[in-house]
């Protein structure tokens, strides 16, 4: 009886310490994960994606370089596609708007690490652009009408726009009580081609959306025109993974401030995301999104969060 407890005991001690062994592999394949063998950014077009995704090449290899881990840039067909890669861990680093990071930070703790400066500023307006001829002058007449944005989590295209129209108007639900349809156009430039093609009223892009469109459509200036602004917004971000090894973080963070001295990456930053430099950022500086967000997070529809 004695040497059929001893083996007992014996047999249980060896299943601990071989549990033990899976807990600390287990660790150990996490801190692994950290450091990921291949680390993906997400994109979202602002523009042509076939076009962003020869442009984003020689980022990702200066990246790669410069960290020492192969880089890769993904291109995704939405905001929230991205933001769920990077919950699920498929994406390790993200370019986000502020609203769209906002959303990726109170759902999956997602950070912000840097931010684009434009014309020497960190923030930036949308705006709202119709065609010539429409016989819309104010916002006053886009209800009843048609509403074209890149994204439902965009912060130009959507949220502030949104914000604005529910204060003036007193509306409750601006998608569908002011305007009578919305659509979701994949990107700035798509949302602009939706008015200048008569399938949508108005396209609500960052300030001036147009500009990207000129060599495909020369005639675009004159066949639109723009109505209004919003408020000034944050500018869009560079946020990662809080997986991610801090070393690398601070690593990842300092490759891209790097760029600031290399006029190779700078060039490809603005024909990416139309960014003249990189400075870095918090998340404070999205207080007035957050508090945007907040007091319409009931009355408007982010179908894909």
């Amino acid at each position: 009886m004695k040497k059929w407890l001893m083996l007992l005991v014996t047999a249980s001690m060896l299943f601990v310490l071989a549990a033990c062994g899976s807990d600390e592999g287990d660790a150990a394949g996490g801190d692994s994960e950290a450091k990921p063998e291949k680390i993906v950014m997400g994109f979202v077009p602002s523009q042509d994606s076939d076009k962003i995704a020869d442009t984003v090449e020689p980022l990702a290899k200066e990246l790669s370089d410069k960290l020492g881990v192969e880089v890769e840039g993904k291109v995704m067909n939405s905001y929230s596609a991205v933001v769920e890669g990077m919950g699920s861990g498929t994406i390790h680093i993200g370019f986000l708007p502020a609203f769209a990071f906002v959303l990726a930070e109170e759902k999956y703790d997602i950070e912000v690490m840097l931010k684009s400066e434009r014309y020497g500023s960190d923030q930036y307006r949308a705006q709202y652009v119709v065609r010539a001829d429409s016989g819309i002058e104010t916002l006053a007449d886009l209800e009843g009408k048609t509403w074209a944005v890149p994204d439902v989590t965009s912060t130009s295209g959507f949220l502030f726009p949104a914000n604005q129209i529910m204060k003036e108007f007193e509306v409750e639900d601006v998608q569908n009580g002011f305007f009578s349809e919305t659509i979701s156009a994949g990107g700035h430039d798509n949302a602009i081609v939706a008015v200048l093609d008569g399938n949508a009223d108005v396209a609500t892009t960052f300030e001036d959306a147009r500009g990207d469109l000129e060599e495909e459509y020369p005639e675009i200036m004159d066949e639109t025109k723009v109505i209004g602004y919003t408020d000034w917004i944050p500018n869009d971000t560079i946020s990662v993974t809080p997986e991610l090894d801090e070393d690398l973080k601070k690593d990842i963070q300092e490759a891209f401030l790097s760029f600031n001295d290399n006029e190779e990456m700078i060039k490809v930053m603005n024909e990416v995301y139309s960014w003249d430099a990189i400075v870095e950022a918090e998340s404070e500086d999205y207080q007035v999104v957050r508090d945007t967000y907040a007091k319409f997070k009931d009355s408007i529809n982010i179908d894909d969060m």
